[in-house]
């Protein structure tokens, strides 16, 4: 096909050849097409190497690199670099990392965490236990929440590893990890820490977290010693107010997801203080729903309520089974949920919880007893005791009961209350 046969109007006129000037060479009859054979050689000059590179990527990373921007790059470098065994590992971590992620974090930082996250798999006992989707979801992830993308993996391996190494199994080293995780780490629950999602090295730095801070650090110390662990949490209880996060940690010799805390209760796994309020959490809810962490994208999203516009966090339902586990905390019908604390009045007229020794009692009868919240509880937390409703009940400081003047409340249950908060307020220390 010649050009006359494109455009008739040119039979009429003489053709006259194309004049190779600055204006149209090499194509002038196609500035489009100039371009694009321009930018086609110069990437291929340029960036050869990061052309083939991309196109070496498994086909479900695609999106990722695409998001990445500017840091394609890091994570191209990431992929080249990484052992052949540890891809598969590298690929679910790229798939579903959020976005700003994708953005900003290095191949160093990417790969560091990889390695780690084998060997610590490959040395401690219960590692070839923990199934492979299970390692990549709640062992390889550098991140549960928003928090601050630190490099801890291999601080809390280093200081941990030599604790569990030789245990026979996960329950074990869990049980270890409890035991030394605060004197450690050196962090308590504080509620003048900066913000509820700080990374570890924060908490750390500042010596205090809440709920969520302490859920992190233990999920983070789990993963470095190859124990999976995932934060568990409620938007807003239905039983009083305010939110609250925990962990659960997969064991190999259980084959199950199993309930903890920083702090854990004295009492074991799958047990707590807030056991009786999620029992009554609502299924299907975002806001009274209870939701695991995920890094695999799921259909529901984590409820962070320092940021809810924020749904980048893959999350599971798992209101159900706290239901389950939690129904015979439950007070009855008939029965009122005593929450009992003492606080003690400081001289500049505010006031802190203090542990002392508590009871329930009518008259003589002692019906319940235990330890008050302590400042390094959570606010959420008391001593509680279910009682009959429609009953009148005395409070006691059980280590007052032989002096002068004993310390204790009188109190009457309405035959409506199906729950009491009791204060016990202590006078300034002289």
């Amino acid at each position: 096909m010649d050009l006359t046969a494109r455009h008739p109007s040119a039979a009429r006129q003489k053709c006259k050849p194309i004049q190779k000037t600055s204006a149209n060479f090499p194509f002038a009859i196609a500035p489009t097409l100039r371009y694009r054979s321009l930018m086609f050689r110069f990437v291929w000059l340029f960036f050869p190497c990061a052309w083939l590179a991309a196109q070496d990527l498994p086909e479900p990373l695609t999106p990722t690199l695409q998001t990445a921007g500017d840091n394609r790059t890091e994570v191209i470098d990431a992929w080249n670099r990484c052992p052949k065994e540890q891809k598969p590992g590298l690929a679910f971590l790229l798939q579903h990392m959020p976005q700003q992620d994708a953005r900003q974090l290095k191949a160093d930082f990417l790969l560091e965490n990889i390695d780690l996250a084998y060997r610590a798999r490959k040395e401690m006992p219960w590692g070839k236990d923990v199934p492979e989707e299970i390692f990549f979801n709640d062992v390889l992830p550098y991140a549960s929440l928003d928090e601050a993308r630190d490099p801890w993996r291999a601080k809390f391996y280093e200081m941990f590893r030599p604790l569990v190494a030789d245990a026979p199994n996960a329950t074990v080293a869990l049980e270890r990890i409890h035991a030394r995780i605060t004197p450690t780490l050196g962090v308590q629950y504080n509620t003048k820490r900066r913000a509820p999602n700080q990374g570890p090295f924060e908490s750390m730095e500042r010596k205090m977290a809440t709920c969520t801070g302490l859920s992190i650090l233990l999920t983070d110390v789990a993963r470095a010693v190859c124990i999976p662990a995932r934060i568990v949490g409620i938007a807003e209880w239905t039983t009083k107010q305010g939110n609250h996060n925990w962990n659960e940690v997969w064991l190999p010799e259980r084959r199950a997801w199993v309930a903890t805390e920083y702090d854990r209760d004295q009492h074991g796994l799958d047990r707590g203080w807030y056991l009786a309020d999620a029992a009554r959490a609502i299924p299907g809810s975002l806001w009274h729903g209870i939701y695991a962490t995920s890094w695999a994208r799921t259909a529901h999203h984590f409820p962070m309520v320092w940021n809810l516009q924020n749904t980048s966090i893959p999350a599971i339902e798992v209101t159900q089974r706290y239901v389950e586990i939690g129904r015979r905390h439950i007070p009855a019908p008939g029965q009122c949920e005593l929450r009992i604390d003492v606080v003690q009045r400081l001289p500049d007229g505010s006031s802190a919880r203090i542990a002392r020794p508590v009871q329930v009692r009518q008259g003589d009868i002692v019906i319940a007893e235990g330890i008050s919240p302590s400042p390094t509880n959570d606010l959420n937390q008391f001593f509680t005791a279910k009682v009959a409703q429609g009953m009148r009940y005395q409070i006691a400081l059980s280590d007052t009961l032989r002096a002068e003047k004993p310390t204790f409340r009188e109190i009457m249950v309405k035959p409506t209350d199906p729950h009491l908060h009791i204060e016990i307020e202590l006078a300034p220390s002289p």
